[in-house]
């Protein structure tokens, strides 16, 4: 039998032990504090006890039947003994998992578990303590306590979601703002050539045919390459631009080897690889391959505590496909922006996009892009 199908039947087996004993702890609790009345047994007490915690534990899992074992066996405690010690567990135990069921469940549930508990909870202590005014408010304020840092555990939990949810949006925003700005200048570096072509030929069309054909030619190029980027990305990008555009060439993967330079005098070591024959890439492939690959040695320096990654670039039929790796203590986790900002820019070239520790130790990401030859 294999590794996996043996835990999975470890785990049936634990959980089916835990609730086991779950359904048992309101009779062992019951006889516990039965024998209280002439003495606690010697192995009643830490069997309760042990219990006890089990059934908390189990809070995660069905919050609402391990509230409802709680109660019911506190219950039946405080009518084996009632006592005012008992009375106090009674209200403290189920107030925690009371509270626990409204940090984590929506609030129309949570209500309703609030006010059931505490009528449960008066009700037993009126039964067998003959409770006064003073004792019934010890109940009330137990309750509303459990219930009030219940419901701020999840509003706190609930901000922090809606921060995380804006930061990404943010994120997300920003990187198409940077993509916008990029694209901005690959289409006007790519108009002024079709300009000063086209001036070229308009020039020599009568006395050079053949240099006038050469200029046809390289704007036809130059089209076709421009439109091909423009198609695929254009109409998923913001056409708001807060920022100014950068200047000079945009960057490609022709650039690893000075951004492999750049991270080595920041103590990591960037190796290099190619696999497949390289070619010319349509600009916007390039420039975004690049921008994955900088990003992820970024990440590296930053976060993965490692003095090495490795870089391979693989050129195939039709697509270009880019892995970075490293050997440290996991990168960067969870919602990532920079991740955030790569997973964007593949989803917007139609590739695949993959991130997440490697099972041998140290982070990786990889994603994979369309990419036809660029036009000749």
């Amino acid at each position: 039998m294999s590794a996996l199908p043996l835990r999975r039947l470890s785990r049936g087996t634990g959980t089916v032990l835990a609730w086991s004993g779950a359904a048992v702890y309101p009779v062992v609790l019951f006889l516990t504090f039965s024998h209280g009345r002439t003495g606690f047994q010697q192995l009643e007490i830490p069997l309760s006890t042990g219990l006890t915690v089990l059934v908390l534990s189990l809070l995660r899992r069905r919050a609402l039947v391990a509230h409802v074992i709680l109660l019911l066996a506190w219950i039946l405690a405080l009518l084996a003994l009632p006592v005012g010690t008992v009375g106090g567990l009674l209200v403290l135990l189920p107030g925690v998992s009371a509270g626990y069921i409204t940090a984590t469940r929506p609030r129309k549930v949570s209500v309703l578990v609030a006010v059931t508990t505490f009528l449960l909870q008066a009700a037993a202590v009126t039964a067998f303590l003959q409770a006064d005014e003073v004792l019934l408010m010890t109940v009330l304020l137990g309750a509303a306590v459990a219930f009030m840092a219940g419901n701020s555990i999840r509003t706190r939990r609930g901000h922090a979601e809606a921060m995380r949810e804006q930061a990404t949006a943010q994120a997300v925003s920003a990187e198409r703002l940077r993509i916008a700005r990029e694209l901005h200048d690959m289409v006007a570096h790519s108009i002024g050539i079709i300009a000063i072509q086209a001036g070229v030929g308009g020039r020599v069309i009568d006395t050079q045919p053949a240099e006038a054909r050469n200029a046809l030619q390289a704007i036809e190029a130059t089209s076709r390459d421009t439109l091909f980027g423009l198609r695929r990305m254009l109409t998923a990008l913001r056409k708001d631009d807060p920022g100014a555009a950068p200047l000079g060439p945009a960057p490609g993967l022709a650039d690893l080897d000075r951004l492999a330079e750049a991270a080595r005098d920041a103590g990591v070591a960037v190796d290099v690889r190619t696999a497949g024959e390289p070619r010319p890439l349509p600009p916007d492939v390039d420039l975004s391959a690049y921008r994955i690959v900088q990003e992820a040695v970024t990440n590296v320096v930053r976060h993965a505590g490692t003095d090495r990654c490795r870089v391979t670039v693989g050129y195939g039929d039709g697509d270009l496909a880019v892995e970075i790796e490293d050997d440290g203590r996991g990168g960067v986790v969870g919602t990532g922006y920079g991740l955030v900002g790569m997973r964007e820019r593949v989803a917007l070239l139609c590739g695949e996009f993959a991130a997440g520790p490697r099972p041998g130790g140290g982070f990786r990401v990889a994603a994979r892009i369309p990419a036809p030859a660029a036009a000749a």
